[in-house]
């Protein structure tokens, strides 16, 4: 966490008007890790769920679900602007999907990426299946009447994926959070 802070400090010193997004892990919990991040001020708070609650044991081998879900609630209690984003084509059903973007709104979740799981090594989990564009769509529509800010959608899509308008839309918010 000391990692991440230094670094959003040593920007903000160098170039003030640089917006900020880091993609943080859980700490495990750790609620002074995370404070330890957010006392830094980034302009965007990231930390990816990746799958559906019923997936999280076999895909994210350390993390837990209400612990991610507990990361975006922290930091929105907190006055900042908080995105994550899932993987589909793991293994997931579509009620599972609902669930858990409802999940992330229920926790005040702004920005959602959904992208394609793509199997990094033969270690990891196969691809169940590929997603089509439209469906993607279809997530998008849901994700947005669901009340999320922005939702990038497609099989592309990772993390990062047009972070430029979310950061745009997070500097001009009227207020940012004070550091505590």
């Amino acid at each position: 966490a000391s990692v991440w802070a230094a670094t959003i400090r040593a920007i903000r010193h160098r170039n003030p008007n640089t917006a900020i997004e880091v993609l943080i892990p859980d700490f495990m919990g750790q609620q002074s890790s995370l404070d330890c991040v957010l006392d830094a001020q980034p302009d965007i708070l990231n930390h990816n769920l990746e799958t559906v609650a019923r997936l999280q044991k076999p895909i994210r081998k350390t993390a837990r679900y209400d612990r991610s879900l507990w990361v975006l609630a922290h930091a929105k209690g907190r006055g900042f602007a908080t995105k994550s984003g899932l993987m589909l084509g793991i293994g997931e059903d579509p009620q599972e999907i609902e669930q858990a973007l409802k999940d992330l709104r229920g926790q005040g979740c702004d920005i959602l990426t959904l992208g394609q799981y793509l199997q990094p090594t033969p270690q990891h989990e196969p691809v169940d299946r590929w997603v089509t564009p439209q469906e993607f769509e279809s997530w998008k529509t849901l994700a947005l009447g669901l009340g999320f800010r922005f939702v990038e959608s497609g099989p592309l899509v990772r993390s990062s994926y047009r972070a430029h308008k979310q950061s745009d839309w997070v500097r001009q918010r009227p207020s940012m959070p004070a550091a505590s």
